[in-house]
């Protein structure tokens, strides 16, 4: 089983774990409705994608 030769110190342990942080989620407005919406996700609220109307599904995905 491999083993550390040397401790980790304190700093470098640190520096590693700072990139591990919350990043806000990305907000764009829809171009159909105007509203709020994740980019590269279909509106909530009108149901548009890249400018088209994009059917629900029939069936639940499994």
């Amino acid at each position: 089983m491999a083993v550390p030769k040397r401790k980790t110190s304190k700093a470098r342990r640190d520096k590693r774990r700072a990139q591990h942080k919350l990043v806000p989620q990305a907000i764009v407005a829809c171009p159909q409705c105007h509203q709020p919406k994740r980019p590269h996700h279909v509106c909530p609220t009108c149901g548009s994608y890249r400018g088209r109307e994009v059917e629900p599904l029939e069936a639940p995905a499994p």
